[in-house]
């Protein structure tokens, strides 16, 4: 069995990430990139497909937190014969390519056996490296990637992996450092580990006191800080570009199918990220996401993607590892995502809304963002009637769907909006006749008078958690008695213990076989839309339970099982902590993100 999501810590350097189990084992880790083939895949199948183990030889009770306000992950064992403290991060580094993971194993009080086990297997758990004795360690090569180890304690070489035996006592300090670089340059220099980690911490503690947080101190607060904290670690720092999650194929539904690479970066995402980091007065990282945006979405108008690589890569063909088992036994393991190439009319609205919200918060003015909004509405205007896969990726057939329509709106609406405030210049009127023409079709097709709600597409009767955005839009005033009744018709449907999916696989045809969690972040936008309703008390109770489903460390997957009472998708899921983050400050005396939209308003210092 593999271990539940809920046992994995993060730690990561804005380059690549690793997963670290509460057992002390590193089970994921791509090198030198979050899209990088992994060297440690234990997590898609067993130890033998790479792994690093630190532990006691005889584990007793274990507690593990995040150093306050930053990325450096502490774990404390207590054995029968002593106590041992274990530090793991990834020092920060201006070089793309420099990535170094750090474990420092401290002795607290007694003595403790620790065993150290090194199994790397480049190229996702398939490549088994030649290994070779240093003075400082050890090196391992396969192809084009290479590491050194770099540790005081003495190495054994056993059944394909490097393993070491050692006693720690009250005050010794042995360290651990794996450092990348590519096979045919020279390993790089591999500074103080002590020194190293105070100068991470000193760093995330500089980069968290930059929250702006005015509900003062309390579990909120940290829960915010924390999923920024997550969201910084998902960015791609020389890009600006943020992944979904660090990792591939965890699934959607434990032993199914639903198993996807989400080492990418969403359009869907790229709105509700925006106005997280401006809330949070991380302004830096949201222009640099807006440049992402950019330079991922530059070209002829009719190729925007859904998504693209961390640099902007376009082309990201989905194949299978036939040699991982999954985790869990869930099949296949996939790498690439051939959503990529479908059609997904959101991404307009999401990418214009985006430029919209970054002018009106006084980001660095582009006279080409502008110049590319324009660009992008003339295919819009005859695209915005054609059937897509919907902001969900369906599989299965095309259809009109009304969250689609809804943010082609967007699309128009948010451009209208930026010529009135900015005398920007362009064909108004056509615009603003345009978008009422899709308002009509939206209220005409998409909305069942006789349940007294929107559906998820034309004509149609499933729901969907997307219509819970109509109101935070702007697209209808939340007193509208449509918003009221659809937000009703969604608990009724897609309530599942409390928490909601993002559509019933039941009632949708999305091309695929098996079910799914509730999906997290559609839950926080309930919670949004209980607060735009005045259900107060409502939206309180739902973000608390929600807060409750993180593991110890304050870190949410894609989804929750919540039969199984288990995380599930992968992890951590970049979109939930983005709904966290949202959530609170619109419960906070400032408010947040759903008042913003729906005024076509930006937070602004």
């Amino acid at each position: 069995m593999s271990k539940p999501i809920e046992d994995y810590g993060l730690i990561g350097n804005m380059l690549s990430a690793a997963l670290v189990a509460r057992d002390g084992s590193i089970d994921w880790l791509c090198l030198p990139h979050f899209d990088s083939p992994a060297c440690f895949a234990a997590l898609l199948g067993d130890d033998s497909h790479g792994r690093w183990l630190v532990a006691p030889c005889h584990p007793g009770h274990t507690t593990r937190r995040y150093l306050p306000d930053t990325a450096v992950l502490e774990t404390l064992h207590e054995t029968p014969s002593g106590v041992v403290r274990v530090y793991d991060f990834m020092p920060l580094s201006d070089d793309e390519e420099r990535v170094d993971v750090v474990r420092i194993v401290q002795g607290e009080s007694g003595q403790v056996d620790m065993q150290m086990e090194l199994t790397l297997r480049f190229n996702y758990g398939q490549a088994v490296p030649w290994v070779r004795r240093r003075d400082y360690g050890l090196s391992a090569i396969a192809g084009p990637d290479a590491v050194e180890l770099h540790t005081p304690v003495p190495l054994e070489g056993r059944d394909m992996k490097s393993v070491a035996r050692f006693i720690l006592r009250q005050g010794e300090i042995v360290p651990f450092t794996l450092s990348y670089h590519r096979s045919h340059k020279t390993p790089h220099f591999v500074p103080d580990r002590m020194e190293s980690m105070d100068r991470t911490i000193a760093w995330w503690h500089e980069w968290a006191k930059r929250c702006h947080w005015d509900d003062g101190p309390g579990a909120r607060r940290d829960a915010v800080v924390r999923s920024l904290i997550t969201l910084k670690l998902l960015t791609f720092q020389p890009t600006g570009g943020i992944v979904a999650a660090p990792t591939t194929s965890l699934p959607e539904q434990l032993g199914g199918s639903r198993n996807w690479d989400y080492r990418h970066c969403w359009l869907r995402d790229s709105a509700l990220t925006l106005y997280a980091l401006l809330n949070a007065g991380y302004r830096e990282e949201a222009e640099a996401w807006r440049q992402w945006l950019l330079r991922a979405a530059a070209g002829h108008p009719n190729q925007l993607q859904i998504m693209y690589g961390i640099a902007g890569e376009r082309w990201l063909p989905e194949h299978d590892i036939p040699w991982l088992p999954g985790y869990e036994g869930s099949r296949p393991v996939r790498l690439g995502n051939g959503a990529a190439g479908q059609m997904q009319l959101d991404v307009y609205g999401e990418l214009i809304e985006t430029l919209h919200a970054a002018r009106v918060a006084d980001l660095a003015p582009l006279a080409e963002a502008w110049r590319m909004q324009k660009v992008l509405l003339k295919p819009l205007e005859a695209l915005w009637r054609q059937p897509d896969h919907g902001i969900w990726e369906m599989r299965g057939p095309r259809r009109a769907f009304t969250h689609s329509r809804l943010m082609c709106w967007v699309a128009l609406d948010r451009t209208v909006k930026s010529c009135e405030r900015f005398g920007l210049e362009g064909p108004v009127d056509r615009w603003r006749a345009l978008a009422a023409e899709i308002r009509e079709d939206i209220c005409t097709h998409g909305y069942d008078a006789g349940r007294n709600t929107f559906v998820q597409y034309y004509d149609g009767t499933a729901l969907d958690a997307s219509l819970l955005l109509i109101p935070q839009v702007g697209f209808l005033p939340v007193d509208d008695p449509r918003v009221s009744g659809t937000v009703q018709a969604v608990e009724r449907e897609l309530l599942r213990d409390g928490l909601l999916l993002r559509y019933s696989t039941e009632r949708s045809d999305d091309g695929l076989p098996g079910n799914e969690g509730v999906f997290l972040v559609c839950s926080f936008w309930l919670a949004d839309a209980y607060i735009m309703l005045g259900r107060l008390d409502d939206a309180h109770c739902l973000f608390d339970r929600l807060l409750s489903l993180r593991n110890d460390l304050g870190l949410l997957a894609e989804e929750y099982d919540v039969v199984r009472k288990r995380l599930v998708g992968n992890f951590p899921q970049g979109f939930s902590h983005i709904g966290l983050v949202n959530t609170a400050y619109n419960l906070s005396a400032a408010g947040g993100t759903a008042r913003q939209r729906s005024s076509r308003d930006a937070p602004q210092d």
